[in-house]
């Protein structure tokens, strides 16, 4: 294996043989990159069924990560926690702006740093490792959530939580851009995203459940649903195949052509694979792609960097936090408060199936053009949501109340159509595949800090006692997300077909962002 990939003699000299094994590994590289794009999903589907399953297997992280934010938001609308958590306003219970921005802090800043330092145990011990420790800490850190009787106890699991919450961001998307063929890659890198809604769904459909509760299992029961996750991912985790893109940066080769074996039938050869992934980490290396933080804004990478900050920056500025507050913005918006919680688990279940349905999207379509026209009806929902709330009476007018709910639901479901899952197909796609767990690192805390401006500012946007904006703040986002589309059209590429190497080619060049879906990389 070791001489299929070496490309000169140990003196720094070439030899006939050495530039006919060279050869030949590049004809294998050839190869595996026709069979790449002569792939169809179906096929792909058949041949991979073990990348697919363990690809999956690692984004059930993703599920963690979702669910705790939802829940918080769902527990300041449950009565049992705004009794023992909250004040008396106006003759009813509410967790004060403060601490509700407090809470809700854990999550965007876990992303920050959990993101970070990923990376680091991602690169040094692998995927693998450094996700089934991850999973283990967030087993512990959920008990003091569960004991928490007061405000600064549960702040401290939230942050604790948060911290390790965070890192799942980041290993998913890696794991699942890397075990799979290019004709899966879009959608299961996706597959991040539905992990996200089955998240918030799941903590919808336990707190809908329990909020009607008058002790504290109202929302202790909601924190123990927890540990439910981790068992799961502990039972099967000492059989998962580390990434043998991993394996070949750390010149493992026979264990990364063990992995791949076990990723693909056994129909499949997989020594054409192994020449390619050698080629793509040996052209990185030509075009210095580097493997540090500081590489991922270098020259070579720093349009990369970009693409990947700005459509995971977008998902808030479109209004995704909303999300977490969709039963507490139904209440404030004048629905009751068990129609507030079955609207909250319609707008999650849309959610569920247009991402679903994003699939076949991406199958037939480019993420470009999918990226670019939901974000546009993003825009319009909004818009439309925020000129209802100008209405006179609106207050007293049911019909517009439900007119309201009934755009956000809309909005969600087109909003996992498109931005919401894309975004984790562009975003590995376009980082280089030595820094690929960087990139979406920085991408990932970028896109936190967003969060965590947005976490402060949304309780005071929306309570009663602070702005009370209820459905105007469809202008504020629907502003952001049309600055977000007008960036997205000039900058986002086209990256559908493409193979790593094809596009390190492509950005290597500078081909400009409209002629990436037609480029012919000889």
């Amino acid at each position: 294996m070791g001489g299929a990939i070496k490309h000169g003699s140990h003196d720094g000299s070439t030899t006939k043989g050495d530039v006919i094994i060279g050869t030949i590994a590049g004809e294998e590289a050839r190869q595996a990159t026709a069979l790449e794009h002569d792939l169809s999903f179906l096929e792909a589907l058949k041949l991979y069924p073990t990348a697919v399953g363990w690809s999956i297997f690692f984004s059930l992280g993703i599920i963690m990560t979702a669910f705790d934010p939802q829940l918080l938001g769902n527990l300041y609308a449950t009565p049992a926690f705004q009794r023992e958590f909250g004040y008396l306003y106006e003759g009813s219970y509410i967790v004060s702006a403060p601490w509700q921005t407090g809470l809700s802090m854990g999550n965007p800043i876990g992303q920050v740093v959990g993101a970070f330092f990923a990376a680091f145990p991602m690169e040094w011990y692998g995927r693998k490792l450094t996700f089934g420790a991850c999973v283990i800490l967030t087993t512990g850190f959920v008990f003091i959530q569960f004991f928490a009787r007061s405000l600064p106890v549960l702040l401290v699991g939230e942050l604790l939580g948060g911290l390790v919450l965070g890192t799942y961001a980041t290993i998913a998307p890696t794991y699942a851009s890397e075990v799979c063929p290019v004709a899966l890659r879009g959608v299961l890198t996706s597959y991040v995203n539905l992990c996200f809604v089955i998240g918030q769904l799941i903590a919808n459909g336990i707190i809908a459940g329990t909020s009607q509760l008058d002790t504290h299992w109202a929302y202790s029961a909601p924190f123990a649903a927890q540990w439910f996750w981790p068992l799961v991912i502990l039972i099967g985790w000492p059989f998962a195949p580390e990434s043998p893109w991993w394996l070949v940066r750390k010149g493992r080769m026979e264990e990364a052509e063990q992995a791949l074996r076990r990723l693909a039938s056994e129909k499949i050869d997989v020594k054409p694979t192994l020449a390619m992934m050698v080629e793509t980490d040996r052209l990185e290396q030509e075009l210095e792609a580097g493997t540090t933080y500081f590489d991922c804004f270098s020259k070579v990478n720093l349009r990369r960097t970009e693409i990947a900050v700005g459509v995971y920056s977008i998902q808030v500025i479109s209004g995704i936090y909303l999300v977490g507050y969709a039963t507490y913005f139904f209440e404030l918006a004048g629905l009751p408060t068990a129609k507030a919680f079955d609207m909250s688990v319609g707008f999650l279940a849309l959610g569920f199936v247009g991402t679903c349905l994003s699939w076949i999207l991406l199958i037939k379509f480019g993420r470009r053009t999918i990226y670019n026209a939901g974000l546009a009806i993003l825009v319009i929902l909004l818009l439309i949501i925020g000129i209802l709330d100008c209405v006179p009476g609106y207050t007293s007018n049911t019909g517009v109340i439900w007119a309201q709910s009934s755009l956000m639901l809309i909005w969600n479901f087109c909003y996992d159509l498109s931005v919401g899952p894309v975004c984790f197909v562009i975003l590995c796609e376009v980082s280089a595949t030595k820094i690929r767990s960087k990139t979406i690192a920085v991408a990932t805390a970028v896109q936190a800090l967003l969060g965590i401006v947005m976490t402060v500012a949304i309780p005071y946007m929306i309570n009663p006692d602070q702005g009370n904006l209820r459905g105007k703040i469809g202008f504020f986002y629907g502003g952001l997300s049309a600055i977000g589309l007008i960036w997205a059209w000039f900058r986002v590429p086209e990256t559908k077909g493409r193979t790593y190497e094809e596009l390190d080619i492509m950005f290597s060049r500078g081909v400009r962002t409209r002629q990436f879906g037609d480029y012919h990389v000889e």
